[in-house]
């Protein structure tokens, strides 16, 4: 029960992070990483899009319980099996 409300919550965090970019942008400025590389002048509010996206993903992740096989399926190669 505690994952299906963990997960909601982030998916709701993610969608107003996608939805409010522009008062994400007034509260916290612009990240000079993002203005750099993600576009000239809206490479920050991209910057607070993705990362919403990325929220909704993960929270999506864990309210169906697959964000353990997801990360062993990332980390694996880089911890091989001890026989």
């Amino acid at each position: 029960m505690g994952q299906i409300i963990i997960g909601i919550v982030g998916i709701i965090v993610g969608t107003m992070m996608v939805a409010k970019s522009e008062w994400l942008l007034s509260a916290f400025g612009r990240v000079n990483w993002a203005e750099a590389h993600l576009g000239t002048e809206g490479g920050t509010r991209i910057f607070y899009k993705l990362l919403g996206l990325i929220t909704i993903f993960v929270s999506l992740l864990i309210m169906t319980g697959m964000v353990e096989g997801v990360l062993i399926a990332i980390f694996s190669p880089l911890f091989p099996k001890q026989n």
